[in-house]
């Protein structure tokens, strides 16, 4: 019987030492102290793509019509849907043709800021529509 007992007192005298140590652990501590607003950077800051920026105020005129120009298109965002292509041959944005080795396809043609002779990026539709590569970087002609 005495052997059976002991490990019950030892037990019995453990048990609330270990929970007293948990007690200590709900204790809430000093709140953290406030932190102060970080002012704004005004470091430089590194050159944004030509299609990130906005685009400069719209032409108020006609649209261009008849070719465009070529471009070396790539894939652009493929989580965007649509057929569009993305380029700095357009001012306003509006419906065109892009053509690709003799297929031609109408497309929702988007200006974006740069020179004439930056590349496009082109919907993932439009690129398997006109069946151009989609990890190269087809020529493409684009007219209104």
């Amino acid at each position: 019987m005495t052997r059976l007992l002991s490990p019950v007192i030892s037990l019995a005298l453990i048990l609330p030492l270990a929970l007293s140590a948990c007690a200590n652990l709900r204790q809430v501590g000093p709140s953290p102290a406030p932190v102060a607003d970080a002012a704004p950077y005004d470091g430089p800051r590194p050159p944004g793509r030509p299609g990130d920026m906005p685009v400069a105020a719209e032409a108020t005129g006609p649209l261009k019509t008849g070719d465009l120009g070529v471009t070396i298109a790539s894939l652009g965002n493929a989580a965007e849907p649509g057929v569009w292509l993305k380029t700095p041959l357009v001012q306003q944005p509006g419906e065109g043709q892009v053509s690709y080795q003799g297929r031609s396809v109408t497309a929702q043609l988007i200006p974006i800021a740069g020179p004439a002779t930056a590349g496009s990026r082109a919907s993932l539709q439009l690129m398997q529509q006109l069946g151009a590569p989609l990890t190269g970087l087809p020529e493409l002609r684009v007219s209104r």
